[in-house]
């Protein structure tokens, strides 16, 4: 497990902790009037429990609920700090229904014990957990002086949702915004998506902060991602109409296909760190644009 630390504040509202696990993935520690919220609980129990040490100060006068975001192992896998018979803290733990189906499903067990197969000392003590408190659609958190909405946000996950605080103009986007592009699992996710970004853009956030991107990447990086995905729809159509075959056998160069290599991909004028994972996420994205292009 990566270490747990706070990332220095770079101008968003002070009420916003965020934390950060090594390379893996940042969260969010939320202190309102009412309640102490952590975003997420990161990828297994030790990362869980940085967290609450990040959050005690905060606890007095304050009771401590959790949000999952959506049910990957990044985020939801440090749930057993906050419920269950090994509880450090107990606390709510608020998600989607889907969330909890998921988390609860034979996919999720499965890739838990691949993972523990890989890394036995990073994830033999983890234990899944499902969220506490359950609710379709949206919810919304009053905290007193700050309100957080829990938004439907599917594409990258269908159980996702993001966090948006009204009153400051703050969105905490989870995985539905990342840089380069944030992953559709298959063709049909793709319009999803697309339609995700558009309504997180409508937000007109004046603060956007990620799970994965950098702090400073700020609210441009929603259009950033939109346009990554119209260009990609662009080249597609564009090779299909030259008569590219939209089912590429799996040795194909698929950038030069359809003339959108990776080297092009600067969102925010920002190189793309971690291309040994981003770049099978291109790859694999203009496979699934082709197949919904042509209607598969």
């Amino acid at each position: 497990m990566e270490a747990v630390t706070l990332v220095a504040n770079a101008g968003w509202d002070r009420r916003i902790l965020v934390c950060r696990c090594g390379t893996l993935v940042d969260t969010w520690i939320v202190v309102t009037q009412r309640f102490v919220v952590l975003v997420d609980t990161m990828d297994g129990p030790e990362s869980a429990a940085a967290l609450l040490d990040l959050a005690r100060p905060h606890l007095s006068g304050r009771q401590l609920l959790v949000v999952n975001t959506h049910a990957h192992w990044d985020h939801v896998w440090g749930n057993q700090v906050f419920a269950g018979p090994q509880a450090l803290h107990p606390a709510p733990i608020i998600a989607t229904r889907a969330c909890a189906a998921q988390l609860a499903s034979g996919e999720a067990a499965t890739t838990l014990a691949e993972m523990q197969g890989k890394d036995p000392a990073g994830f033999a003590a983890v234990r899944l957990t499902p969220p506490t408190v359950l609710f379709d659609g949206a919810l919304r958190i009053e905290g007193g002086d700050l309100t957080l909405e829990l938004l439907p946000a599917p594409g990258h996950a269908d159980d996702q949702v993001v966090v948006w605080i009204p009153e400051i103009a703050t969105l905490l986007a989870a995985d539905a915004v990342e840089l380069p592009f944030p992953f559709a699992e298959s063709a049909t996710a793709l319009p999803v998506i697309r339609a995700t970004l558009t309504t997180l853009a409508a937000l007109d956030a004046g603060t956007a902060l990620y799970c994965h991107a950098p702090e400073t990447a700020g609210p441009d990086l929603i259009q950033a991602n939109l346009a990554y995905f119209q260009t990609l729809e662009e080249r597609c159509r564009a090779a299909l109409a030259a008569d590219a075959t939209a089912d590429p056998p799996a040795d194909a160069d698929v950038e030069a296909l359809v003339g959108f290599p990776f080297a092009e991909l600067r969102p925010l004028g920002q190189a793309v760190t971690q291309p040994e994972f981003y770049r099978p996420g291109h790859r694999q994205h203009i496979r699934l644009m082709l197949r919904w292009l042509a209607g598969g």
